[in-house]
């Protein structure tokens, strides 16, 4: 069945020809040829589109027949820019080609040009004769709402009324049902979602109601990111019972394509949701949006912005969700894990668009494997998912170590397993204790590794994520600092970005490298590497999830640094007792010993730590494999003289020599 918006302009246009016949046999009483033709065209389409009904009663303009289902695009920009009659018959005169190749036809043969378009002089003969309504029409043309708000264009270098008359760009099809936007103008795929949402809708009550109210404003939405911004703004327009579309804007565009921005989404009975494109994301530029009657939301990221023009503005900040919210929001975008809903609140403290994405991934999955979700497989959805947003120096990995490979004295164990039980805990305490109204930052967790290479930091992080169901993002820090001014922020920037997509554990190796101690301002270079020092230490204390930095030189650090973490874990040399734990645990119960092997002695006599213990382990097995013999003493002395020699340490010799 024809799409009702294009019968619609259908049935004006062949009404306004029915006018247009009666001008041209005013003109031309007694014409012949083409323009006979074209009279007898004009009057045959006015004829189907009056349909019988009496042309006394047609008249009024195409505004005095809305239709009876509802607003047509037409109503809608007529309504919203204040249009009359007269600028209603300017654009369905404009857009007649458009309708059918006849018209077309006919305003080829009318032109001063030859152009299949209606000419300026045209619409001064449709509009009324004489000098004062000529003079009264090119007021309207250069001067009037329709060139001004970008619905009308005027193509042709002549004489002002052998100028022709065009729609806006693509606006003929938005006025017939169509959906295509501009090219300068592309659409973004931004999910709907408002779970956990509650407290942020309140506290965005003034802008709602701008929305409802159509007040010419720019709302300013700020975020983490931009896609976290333009999915609050949708959220936001949707809550005041607004429809919207999300659109990238280009940078550098100009006045002509905010002016055709305006008239689609009036057309569309639309609010513009606009996710600006800039080539230094510190600074992004705000369109001026100066002609548009209606609000418009524009999405960036938190940060630095320039306003441009006297549009007044209403800024919101994006804030995270608190723990309670993320629990409403896995229970609404996942019912199928309602009773799930705390720990993945904790695990995965997603926006709610992320989560929706997540949910769309899981009931994919579900219908076909034919099961339900689980834990599983949403912490694999949310992998998936952040595998393409991983910045530079960041490399990921899924851990698998347990807590019975970790081995450390009982007090650090139990600082660990308090990091662990912060995270699971935090809606208990931050939102049903309150302990959120007074707290600074964010609601993550800051732990600092300190010790000797090999006494076990990085699998202390693995043992952590896997706890906590989570990834590691391992971060390249001489991949990240960088020599050139203000390229470090850039990408601690995508390092953090990258962390909170993936919703994993952030290790920071060697962290003295970037978090050492501030350094007295000689140049710009130390000028700029205490900003970057500054800007990590505000970005870490702003990350909601676990953040690990280790380092081997604790003295190093800067005591600022220090200050704003939870938990500090010194991993010392093992004693005695713990390298006989470790050389068990690194000699599976599988692996065949000679008779002459005695552990607790390796252990009495060579003080290791667990790293080299476990690499002494796995050479000797493969020097007793190339042997085909079981693993003998000699093959684990000889693999530990070589982790003496690689460590730069002296051997202390067999003591079975001795």
């Amino acid at each position: 069945m024809p799409d009702a918006a294009a019968l619609r302009l259908h049935a004006e246009a062949g009404l306004l020809a029915g006018r247009l016949a009666g001008v041209l046999t005013g003109a031309f009483p007694q014409a012949t040829g083409a323009v006979a033709e074209a009279i007898t065209w004009l009057d045959s389409a006015f004829q189907a589109a009056r349909a019988g009904r009496d042309p006394a009663t047609l008249g009024g303009g195409a505004l005095a027949r809305p239709p009876a289902d509802g607003p047509h695009p037409l109503d809608r920009l007529a309504g919203a820019l204040a249009l009359g009659a007269t600028d209603v018959d300017l654009l369905l005169l404009a857009g007649m080609a458009e309708v059918h190749e006849g018209y077309a036809v006919v305003l080829r043969t009318l032109h001063p040009r030859g152009e299949a378009l209606a000419s300026v002089g045209l619409a001064a003969h449709l509009l009324g004769p004489g000098s004062e309504a000529r003079a009264a029409l090119r007021r309207r043309l250069e001067g009037g709402t329709l060139l001004r708000a970008g619905v009308l264009r005027l193509s042709g270098e002549g004489p002002f009324f052998e100028r022709s008359l065009l729609p806006a760009e693509g606006l003929w099809s938005v006025l017939g049902g169509g959906h295509d936007w501009p090219a300068g103008l592309r659409p973004l795929a931004v999910p709907l979602a408002s779970g956990g949402l509650a407290r942020w809708f309140a506290g965005a009550q003034t802008a709602a109601v701008a929305l409802r109210e159509r007040a010419a404003c720019t709302l300013l939405v700020s975020a983490e990111t931009e896609d976290t911004a333009a999915a609050r703004a949708r959220a936001l327009a949707a809550h005041a019972g607004r429809d919207a579309e999300v659109l990238a804007w280009p940078a550098g565009a100009d006045a002509a394509l905010e002016a055709l921005l305006g008239a689609h989404a009036l057309a569309r009975g639309v609010v513009p949701v606009l996710v600006p494109a800039v080539a230094d994301p510190a600074v992004p530029e705000l369109p001026a949006l100066a002609a548009f009657p209606d609000a418009a939301l524009v999405c960036v990221r938190s940060g630095g912005v320039q306003p441009r023009g006297p549009r007044p503005l209403l800024a919101l900040a994006a804030e995270r969700p608190r723990p309670a919210e993320l629990r409403t929001m896995w229970q609404e975008s996942l019912p199928e894990l309602k009773r799930q809903a705390p720990t993945l609140a904790t695990r995965y403290p997603l926006e709610p668009h992320q989560a929706e994405l997540v949910a769309t991934d899981l009931r994919l999955r579900a219908a076909l494997v034919g099961r339900a979700p689980t834990l599983a497989d949403v912490a694999e959805a949310v992998r998936g998912r952040a595998q393409a947003t991983l910045a530079t120096g960041v490399a990921r990995r899924r851990p698998r170590a347990r807590w019975s490979d970790l081995i450390l004295p009982a007090d650090r164990l139990a600082q660990l397993r308090e990091a662990c039980a912060r995270l699971a805990h935090r809606e208990r305490v931050l939102e049903r204790w309150r302990f959120a109204e007074t707290l600074g930052g964010g609601s993550g967790v800051r732990l600092l590794f300190a010790g000797p290479p090999g006494t076990g930091k990085t699998l202390a992080v693995d043992v952590l994520a896997s706890e906590l169901g989570l990834d590691v993002l391992a971060v390249d820090l001489s991949r990240v600092v960088s020599k050139w001014i203000g390229e470090t922020e850039k990408n601690l920037a995508g390092v953090f970005a990258a962390a909170e997509q993936a919703q994993a554990v952030l290790f920071f190796d060697e962290a003295d490298a970037l978090f050492g101690r501030r350094t007295e301002v000689s140049d710009a270079h130390d000028r700029y590497a205490n900003l970057e020092t500054a800007y990590l230490l505000a970005r870490l204390e702003r990350f909601e999830g676990l953040a690990v930095l280790a380092t081997n030189l604790r003295q190093n650090l800067d005591p600022a640094f220090l200050r704003r973490l939870e938990f500090l874990v010194e991993f010392e040399e093992p004693d005695t007792a713990q390298r006989l734990a470790l050389w068990r645990l690194h000699l599976p119960a599988a692996a065949p010993l000679a008779a002459d092997v005695d552990l607790e002695e390796l252990a009495e006599h060579y003080p290791l730590v667990g790293g080299h213990i476990r690499n002494a382990a796995f050479a000797a097995a493969f020097l007793a494999a190339a042997e085909n013999t079981a693993i003998a003493r000699a093959h684990l002395v000889h693999a530990i003289r070589r982790e003496y020699e690689k460590a730069g340490r002296a051997f202390p010799g067999d003591f079975t020599e001795r």
